[in-house]
């Protein structure tokens, strides 16, 4: 008996380990087929393999349900993508050298590589249900997590509770999207495990960075596809290097008065700093436009940084240009008598972009234009 019991305890052993060779070829198999660089795939688990191979199906699907125009469908046969047969692939390539297909191949990313630098940002594929599908390889330079570690995960798991509302009412796709992509345009705070030195520590360790994505819904009807969110993601650090001669920065209380002005907005709007001393920013603005605003507002206020999009400010004398503002809320260095650890808000600094010429300068949109026009 004890024979046979150790001979069959043996033969379990072998079959385990046949299981997982088995299990652990399938999964080299899997890996391999991923578009990773090798030293990538040989650092990843099992679960990353699964979570990779599923993201990577689901953008394929993406991709696939793009290709209804000639130009798309022209495009994708360009770079290799849905030639599914062995005959397909050899009647395409047999005209040409594995050197001009390099060569095409590193013409494509240095190409790609470009159009991330000049975006300063990286692109983003959200599903309806929040999976990040894909993300552009450079996310790492702006957050610290590298794009294997993100993609698969949902973006719920990386996000700030208090933004979830507002993602779930980004993601939600309405009736009138299913024909025309509807645009999306939001600001979001995201774990980032970069320092302040820009060096990645660990994610328990990591800080809210605010994102600024702005995008459009694909809404796909077919069962095969996949509708999700086309976003490119960028950061909002408040940056000088940007300045302009069409630029101009202030600062203002809570209430969004201007508390300083720089002298620059004399040449672009008319005014002189004295003049808007204790105004309130809504006062310069085109009305249609206070909701932009409002927004924006609201964003500095729970998540500390924010962009406006583009809205009308008022010119002295008649008209008005159109303009951007990137907002931050400047904490002051001494903590409040009620909440000891925490930084209460001195100001908010802004940089406004004048984007246009003056418009329509014969027409007074307020009390103040009109004034100026009659004292002159």
């Amino acid at each position: 008996m004890t024979a046979d019991k150790e001979k069959r305890r043996a033969i379990s052993r072998e079959a385990a380990r046949r299981r997982r060779r088995v299990e652990s070829d399938v999964f080299g198999d899997l890996s391999r087929l991923l578009p990773l660089q090798p030293s990538v795939r040989t650092h990843l688990d099992k679960p990353s393999v699964i979570r990779l191979a599923l993201s990577y199906i689901r953008i394929h699907k993406v991709l696939k349900g793009n290709a209804g125009t000639k130009a798309e469908a022209s495009h994708t046969v360009k770079h290799g993508q849905g030639m599914e047969s062995g005959e397909e692939r050899r009647e395409y390539g047999g005209g040409r050298g594995e050197k001009e297909k390099e060569t095409e191949d590193l013409e494509a990313s240095e190409e790609t590589d470009m159009y991330l630098r000049t975006l300063e940002g990286f692109l983003m594929v959200l599903s309806t249900e929040g999976d990040m599908i894909f993300l552009s390889d450079n996310v790492c330079k702006y957050m610290g997590l590298t794009q294997t570690e993100l993609m698969g995960h949902n973006i719920f798991e990386f996000t700030h509770p208090c933004d979830h509302e507002e993602i779930r009412n980004n993601l939600r796709l309405s009736a009138g999207e299913v024909w025309c992509g509807g645009k999306r345009d939001f600001v979001m705070r995201i774990k980032s495990a970069l320092t302040h030195r820009g060096r990645s520590a660990n994610l328990k360790s990591a800080t809210w960075k605010v994102l600024h994505c702005q995008g459009r819904a694909k809404v796909c009807v077919a069962s095969s596809s996949v509708s999700c969110l086309l976003l490119t993601c960028q950061t909002l650090p408040l940056s000088h290097t940007l300045l302009s001669t069409h630029t101009f920065t202030s600062q203002h209380s809570m209430d969004m008065r201007f508390t300083y002005c720089e002298q620059r907005v004399t040449l672009l709007l008319g005014y002189s700093p004295e003049e808007l001393l204790g105004r309130s920013i809504y006062g310069l603005c085109h009305t249609l436009d206070t909701s932009c605003l409002t927004k924006n507002h609201l964003n500095l206020c729970f998540k500390s940084q924010s962009v406006s999009g583009q809205y009308r400010m008022l010119v002295k004398g008649g008209g008005y240009v159109w303009v951007e503002s990137h907002s931050a809320v400047i904490p002051s260095g001494r903590p409040s008598k009620s909440m000891p650890g925490a930084h209460q808000p001195l100001c908010i600094l802004c940089v406004t972009y004048v984007l246009s010429g003056v418009e329509e300068p014969f027409l007074q949109l307020s009390l103040d234009q009109t004034a100026h026009r009659y004292w002159s």
